[in-house]
């Protein structure tokens, strides 16, 4: 199966078809990826692209796009609606086919990574890639928009990119994720008064108590009052519910919705699942549309997927007879698993008409239990291709001893900080079951107690593999600071296993 990514960078210019006509050149300039949509909007001054194409070739793609758009875009004579911070302002990546979310943000760090290093821009990482908790919502990066962040970049912690340099450029800052699909949707209404659209977006964005996963704000646009909003899971908030909730909001003003506009591309489900809603047509099947019918390619005998064929070749690859995947990289999984069981059991929960007052804590659990996830999925690649750096100085002839004893050093530390993360993230994994153990769906808290079980096994084997990394370490002080925090990991680690399997029997009547 090829591997498909979608990116959908957002570049602020959105006046000169000279300007980002170039960029998209660039973008296409890669023979790999195929550019879906060119998006340009002259009241946000902004030009939204839409390509698709394999892992290397999307990163690629998008590093010459970024690059053009640093040499042609100067944000010190900037002006728009739509709220920037750089020259490239966002960069999503979007698993399509045979990718994940995981390989995304891997993807999103190898082209921060790049950009910072390569073409000098400060980068910062959010949605799923975000290294910070802080960093995960892009509205906190863009706080301020490039005017504050050029002024405090340089001087304030907070600011700092987790690429390139802390330094003010005309190109501003680029900031890079993984997220999944997202609908960029306009509704216009019969006004002119942009304070009306600014309200009704309020009380529909998540931020201000409205709907989960939607993303608003009000604009004046060609004269007209527009809501612009950014739908981050249509699967979980649906368009047609989003597009009632505003209808009814503008019915209180004494206004209607005149048109709809969708920026960029949407997803076919998207709007089959409207059609769905607004004719009644709860029973339509996709291969009841003709044209999808036509599209459906012949059903080809194939040996069936089991549980144990999707499990079988990360264990045959763990049993092989070389030294990766080994114990970080298995604690990194027993981790992920802890919370994945944590946001099924949440998931279990959130609208259960028995569970309804606790649905709003469930969905936050579910939330931070899936970022834990991708996050230690992501560590079992990590764990292993540390050690491999490892190997490959040990066995370099060609370093002398004094630059081959600071390499390894370095890739000690680094070999050492991964186990560590893990074991911080499975804790905290652990924290979650036990939550939606005591709140959730009473079926499934043996689910959650078996998280914290599983989160407990990470934190150990965890903590295993930052001692035997710190038993090298010519920094002892920093040797000591880890084994003191592994050691408070795992007394947690054990207190949460105990008390939610407690919690568990207790509410099962076990």
């Amino acid at each position: 199966m090829q591997k498909i990514v979608e990116c959908v960078p957002n570049f602020s210019n959105g006046r000169d078809p000279e300007v980002y006509g170039r960029i998209v050149d660039a973008i296409r300039s890669v023979p790999t990826v195929q550019v879906l949509d060119v998006s340009a909007d002259p009241d946000h001054n902004r030009t939204v692209v839409t390509y698709v194409g394999p892992p290397d070739g999307v990163v690629e793609a998008g590093l010459r796009g970024i690059a053009a758009a640093k040499e042609l875009i100067d944000l010190d004579h900037h002006q728009g609606e739509h709220p920037r911070i750089g020259a490239t302002d966002v960069f999503p990546f979007i698993p399509v086919r045979g990718v994940t979310m995981d390989d995304c943000v891997m993807l999103a760090r190898q082209l921060g990574k790049r950009v910072g290093e390569e073409l000098g821009i400060a980068v910062y990482l959010y949605a799923a890639a975000a290294t910070n908790p802080d960093r995960e919502s892009l509205s906190a990066i863009r706080k301020g928009q490039y005017e504050k962040w050029k002024e405090e970049v340089a001087t304030n912690p907070d600011r700092k990119p987790d690429f390139g340099p802390a330094e003010s450029h005309p190109w501003g800052a680029t900031v890079i994720g993984a997220r999944p699909f997202l609908i960029a949707y306009n509704l216009y209404l019969n006004s002119s008064d942009a304070a009306v659209a600014e309200s009704i977006a309020r009380a529909i964005r998540y931020s201000s108590g409205g709907l989960r996963f939607v993303q608003a704000r009000g604009f004046l646009v060609d004269g007209q009052a527009q809501v612009s909003m950014n739908l981050t899971n249509f699967e979980r908030t649906p368009i047609h519910r989003v597009q009632e909730t505003v209808r009814r909001e503008a019915e209180r003003h004494g206004l209607t919705v005149t048109r709809a506009e969708l920026v960029g591309l949407i997803p076919q489900k998207a709007l089959l699942e409207s059609a769905k809603w607004y004719l009644q047509l709860d029973g339509l099947e996709d291969d009841q549309v003709l044209e999808l019918r036509l599209t459906t390619p012949p059903a080809e005998d194939k040996p069936e997927e089991t549980l144990s064929t999707i499990a079988r070749p990360f264990v045959d690859t763990v049993a092989a007879t070389t030294p990766t995947p080994g114990g970080g990289s298995v604690a990194a999984l027993v981790g992920a698993l802890a919370a994945a069981l944590t946001q099924m059991v949440a998931g279990l929960t959130i609208g259960r008409k028995k569970y309804l007052d606790v649905s709003d804590q469930a969905a936050q659990i579910l939330d931070e239990a899936e970022s834990l996830r991708r996050e230690l999925t992501a560590a079992i690649e990590e764990d292993a291709a540390s050690f491999e750096v490892i190997l490959s100085i040990v066995r370099n002839k060609e370093l002398g001893e004094e630059e081959k004893a600071t390499a390894l050093e370095a890739a000690t530390v680094h070999a050492g900080e991964v186990p560590l993360r893990v074991a911080r993230l499975s804790r905290d994994a652990s924290k979650l079951a036990k939550t939606i153990a005591t709140i959730g769906n009473v079926n499934a808290a043996t689910d959650a107690a078996v998280g914290t079980i599983m989160a407990r096994a990470a934190v150990h084997g965890a903590g295993l593999n930052v001692r035997v990394n710190s038993v090298n370490l010519k920094n002892r002080e920093l040797a000591g600071q880890w084994a003191t925090e592994v050691e408070s990991l795992i007394a947690e680690a054990e207190e949460l296993a105990q008390s939610t399997i407690a919690i568990a029997k207790d509410r099962g009547g076990l």
